[in-house]
């Protein structure tokens, strides 16, 4: 309740909709909304109206006045939602501006390679395969050809579910880089997903008569420099590496293509260093991690998105449980009886690699002690974790390709790019602690082959949100549904882990409320940065301006998206 004295002051606080703001020590509610309300009734009036009336008489959008008015003291609820409206479609129209000149900059300013086929090599390829290509995998690469037929840099988002079969349509533009005598990078963040490219290229290429070669910082000298030489005079056709591609002393002959895997893990300036070692490459960016489209429009607003999305037939549709502690030997039995029909299972530890602590490691290890001493001493049980060497780690994952290992105990280094097609069953411990990316990641490690799969969550989540993640898991094995839920539950800044850089701050719309009004106010934006992609136009002046505040010096970096 609030106590009323002077009638005329009040009708601030009372008697209609009231803003309710964020406050600090020492102030309050009454105070601040009696200061911005003077400030909003003798200055609002002269505030620059900054969005060019046609769009404004298109999308019927309020003035500017109107709506800074309105959305701290409404006359009405439909005067707030018109307003809120208007502001949200302005911050929005501002971040797909700047990604659409952008765009268009780089169209311009950037002459890239025209990639035609010329020769079999692409169709000897694709008739060499032991699979049929899925048809979204066809029209995903036709997309990509046309993009390097064209004479200028592509920049394009390669989106595909785990499995989908991203590595092939990414050795096909390979091949159409080769066939034009150009040399193709892929960078991956881990040694292990690396090594995992490496192989699956070079098997799936075996017979094609060209060179693969593999960089990593962990290599003997005598192979690095060996493998320096190959690219540096062109030898090597295709270099698959850790972020050891962009070091100093990595020169290659003739670099076309550049490929970026599980991009999120790389940040903007390794991506522009990649660039920089070609003469604008095109640049294709592949991610397992499905992104909503209303996030792939801001945060690679500048890069076309392919999408693959079907899965190779004959994968399984991986059943998935939330089971509790106190059911941990109907578990075990039921991991035995797996392996008892000749399966894998793996078991993983909530250890975020980058921070593996000693006495989490403990953890992993004496579990993997425990299991092998205790639980299941007939049965082989291996360790992998993130403080392993690399061939300590290469050698522990042979072992488990080859059905040496039973049961493999694993922290988070498993998440991603493990291919172990005979494993049919995922334990996930304290599964409450994962993200829903990386829950999702993690089971997309079983389910590789026929038979049919189990990914198993031992959780006791204590928070609304925790629970929200189990019940996602278990209601759907679908990559683009699991990103849209984990974009609900915790909103675009977490959803990527990290702010991103040089993104100008949404302080009014919303990525996931806002969807609609983001669709339209980038069709608006991208109509006016292909009309006019220097903003030379009178009635655009404001808007050059104002775009300049909002973006600061950022508008460079994000080509490299």
């Amino acid at each position: 309740y609030e106590v009323i004295s002077d009638e005329d002051a009040e009708l601030i606080h009372t008697g209609r909709i009231v803003p309710v703001y964020s406050l600090t020590a020492n102030l309050i509610q009454r105070s601040l909304r009696r200061w911005i309300k003077s400030v909003i009734d003798e200055y609002v009036p002269y505030i620059p109206e900054i969005l060019p009336l046609e769009i404004r008489q298109k999308l019927r959008l309020v003035d500017r006045v109107t709506a800074i008015k309105n959305v701290h003291f409404p006359e009405t609820q439909q005067h707030l939602e018109a307003a809120r409206r208007r502001l949200s479609f302005e911050e929005l129209f501002f971040l797909e501006l700047g990604l659409g000149l952008k765009k268009k900059r780089r169209e311009i300013e950037e002459p890239g390679i025209s990639f035609t086929r010329k020769s079999e090599l692409l169709q000897r390829f694709v008739t060499s395969l032991p699979f049929q290509l899925t048809a979204a995998q066809k029209r995903v690469f036709s997309e990509i050809e046309a993009d390097m037929r064209n004479s200028r840099p592509m920049s394009r988002l390669l989106q595909g579910d785990v499995g989908s079969g991203k590595t092939v349509v990414a050795a096909m533009a390979m091949l159409l880089a080769i066939d034009n005598s150009y040399q193709s990078a892929l960078m991956a963040p881990t040694e292990i997903l690396a090594e995992q490219h490496y192989n699956t290229l070079t098997m799936l290429l075996d017979g094609m008569g060209l060179q693969v070669i593999l960089l990593h910082s962990d290599m003997p000298r005598r192979e690095k420099d060996d493998a320096l030489t190959q690219i540096r005079t062109g030898r090597a056709n295709i270099v698959v590496g850790t972020h050891a591609l962009i070091q100093t002393g990595v020169e290659f002959a003739d670099l076309g293509l550049v490929i970026v895997d599980e991009q999120h893990r790389f940040g903007v300036m390794q991506r522009a260093e990649l660039k920089r070692k070609g003469i604008n490459p095109d640049v294709l960016v592949m991610t397992a991690t499905p992104i909503p489209r209303t996030l792939a429009l801001t945060v690679y607003g500048d890069l076309n998105v392919s999408v693959i999305d079907e899965l190779p037939p004959g994968r399984q549709k991986i059943i998935t449980r939330w089971v509790s502690e106190s059911r941990r030997q109907e578990i075990y039995n039921f991991i035995e009886d797996q392996i008892a029909q000749g399966r894998q299972a793996y078991l993983v530890y909530p250890l975020v690699e980058e921070s593996e602590k000693l006495e989490d490691l403990k953890a992993a290890t004496e579990m993997a002690e425990h299991f092998q001493n205790e639980v299941f001493p007939h049965l082989k049980v291996g360790l992998i974790h993130g403080r392993m060497r690399a061939e300590e780690k290469q050698e522990i994952m042979e072992r488990m390709k080859n059905n040496e290992i039973n049961i493999l105990v694993s922290t988070t280094v498993i998440e991603v790019g493990i291919d172990v097609p005979n494993a049919s069953l995922m334990l996930i411990e304290h599964a409450e602690r994962f993200g829903l990316a990386q829950l999702h990641q993690l089971r997309g490690r079983v389910g590789r082959s026929h038979h049919r799969s189990y990914c198993l969550l031992i959780a006791n989540p204590t928070t609304q949100e925790a629970v929200q993640r189990m019940e996602a898991m278990v209601k759907t094995n679908d990559g683009f549904e699991i990103a849209e839920t984990d974009l609900a539950i915790r909103g675009p800044g977490e959803f990527f882990g990290t702010r991103q850089a040089g993104m100008p701050d949404l302080k009014i719309a919303s990525i996931v409320k806002d969807a609609r009004l983001l669709e339209t106010a980038r069709e608006e934006a991208f109509r006016i940065a292909t009309e006019d992609p220097a903003l030379v136009n009178p009635e655009h002046q404001l808007l050059k301006q104002i775009l300049r505040e909002k973006w600061q010096s950022n508008l460079e970096m994000a080509s490299i998206g």
